[in-house]
């Protein structure tokens, strides 16, 4: 056994200037970031907005304490739309879930950086009195000369896995903030419904003392009825909405327990005194949008795996090993052995065809994703526009004209030029025009959070090109 040792002491001498960097790489240790400082980052930079990791195993175990204090200081209050998103990027669940993706992608590229564990091997074999002893220990230096490829595509697979995190914590913001959005016109609906239902209410009462009282025939009540029954129905169904609009927001928000009790202020944000006019809002779309850049990535990662699978197309299994064989009769054998795996069946050109077929791909598919991103965001401002423009025309023409002829109304009634019914009527018309000028106002703030998207990029969950190429690409040796 000592003899073996030797040898393989040998052996190491001869290996170790080559192999040195690669050792060195793969002593590499686990960071405690795992690229999340980045999305921090991104968060900060382009939100204002602080985000947090919870990780149990994090030196910073009392994070989630953290969070969840800032979250009951947050619900102390009637929510705003910065505080809603505050909360969205604390609490959320799912967002914390991707968030894991980065210590996954972490722990592939470093394990891309590490040598694999060395084989031992030992036999016995007897043949009449003569007995002998194999010993021997192999590694796969197919491994060692693939690592450099291996860490380059883990890398960008890495930074892709970073660039996906960010895209789905710029997403549940923009969510939660559409999602805030709605919940709050839904509250601001329903008020404006409860006042026409006690309105309708007043007047179906009115009506049935008049009727009684022979001033009305039984056609004039029942249509008195009807606005009433309309109302309630209405009224029913704004609810609905209200319920629908809260608990998307509450998912979002990630609340439970005593913390969907939260409260909204009872309207809307005022609009803006004028629209943002960003100018070359496309050019700024290719710069910053994280979808396009994460699609050049894998275009990238795919070009790289395409290198590599044209350099191991015959050489699949390439392994090296020291071995030494003792007898009871016979001097001890020391040597090495080389296995290598023979082209006869499989020359690889079906696996290079693969590997160039899913790099035309990934060049058309990130084609196909600047071009809608050039349209998206074009869409994007025109919606925007357009939203600002009605919800506009609304506030200063529609409801200022309709509180106008409303006033005059009260004026005839006062009067007594008119009767009741005359300026209940007039009030009926009005529900039109207030509802829609709600709807013109959240259709606004959605369409500005659209267009904060759009610039950003849609994120995707779905399994990348690339990763589908790095499995299909022999790092393993196998």
């Amino acid at each position: 056994m000592n003899v073996f040792y030797l040898t393989r002491r040998r052996t190491a001498v001869l290996v170790l200037p080559f192999f040195l960097p690669l050792l060195l790489s793969a002593c590499a240790s686990f960071s405690n970031d795992s690229g999340f400082s980045e999305i921090e980052k991104i968060a900060k930079e382009r939100l204002g907005k602080d985000l947090q990791w919870q990780r149990a195993s994090h030196p910073d175990s009392d994070s989630s304490d953290a969070s969840n204090r800032r979250v009951q200081q947050l619900l102390g209050a009637a929510l705003s739309g910065d505080d809603a998103v505050q909360i969205a990027l604390l609490n959320n669940r799912g967002l914390q879930a991707n968030f894991a993706e980065l210590g996954i992608a972490k722990a592939d590229f470093v394990q891309s950086g590490r040598l694999l564990n060395p084989g031992l091997s030992f036999g016995r074999l007897q043949r009449g009195d003569e007995k002998e002893f194999e010993l021997g220990l192999h590694f796969n230096l197919m491994r060692v000369l693939t690592m450099p490829y291996a860490r380059q595509m883990e890398q960008r697979r890495f930074e892709h896995a970073k660039q996906q995190a960010a895209m789905q914590m710029l997403a549940t913001a923009s969510e939660t903030r559409k999602a805030y959005t709605m919940a709050v016109a839904a509250d601001q609906t329903v008020l404006y419904m409860q006042q026409v239902k006690k309105a309708a209410d007043a007047s179906a009462e009115l009506a049935r003392r008049m009727e009684q009282a022979g001033n009305f025939n039984k056609l004039q009540r029942a249509r008195e009825q009807g606005f009433y029954f309309d109302a309630v129905v209405t009224l029913a169904r704004a609810e609905q909405a209200q319920s629908r609009a809260r608990e998307k927001l509450t998912r979002l928000l990630g609340l439970t327990g005593d913390q969907i009790s939260f409260s909204l202020p009872a309207r809307l944000p005022d609009l803006p005194k004028s629209a943002e006019a960003p100018a070359n809002i496309e050019q700024l779309a290719m710069t910053q949008r994280l979808d396009v850049q994460a699609a050049r990535l894998g275009t990238e990662q795919l070009a790289q795996n395409l290198g590599l699978s044209k350099a191991t197309r015959f050489i699949n299994v390439l392994e090296f090993g020291v071995v030494r064989n003792t007898s009871n009769q016979m001097p001890t054998q020391r040597g090495y052995e080389v296995s290598l795996e023979l082209p006869i069946f499989d020359w690889g050109d079906a696996k290079v065809a693969k590997a160039e077929a899913l790099y035309m791909q990934a060049l058309h598919r990130t084609a196909e994703t600047a071009v809608n991103a050039q349209s998206e965001v074009r869409l994007a401002y025109a919606n925007y526009r357009s939203s600002f423009d009605i919800a506009v025309h609304y506030r200063d023409e529609i409801l200022p004209l309709k509180k106008k002829i409303s006033d005059e109304n009260l004026l005839r009634y006062n009067g007594m030029f008119i009767g009741v019914f005359d300026l209940l009527a007039d009030a009926r018309a009005q529900i039109f025009s207030v509802n829609s000028a709600i709807e013109a106002t959240r259709d606004f703030w959605l369409a500005q959070a659209d267009l904060e998207m759009s610039l950003i990029g849609k994120a995707n969950l779905g399994p990348s090109t690339s990763e589908t190429m790095a499995d299909e690409t022999p790092l393993n040796g196998h």
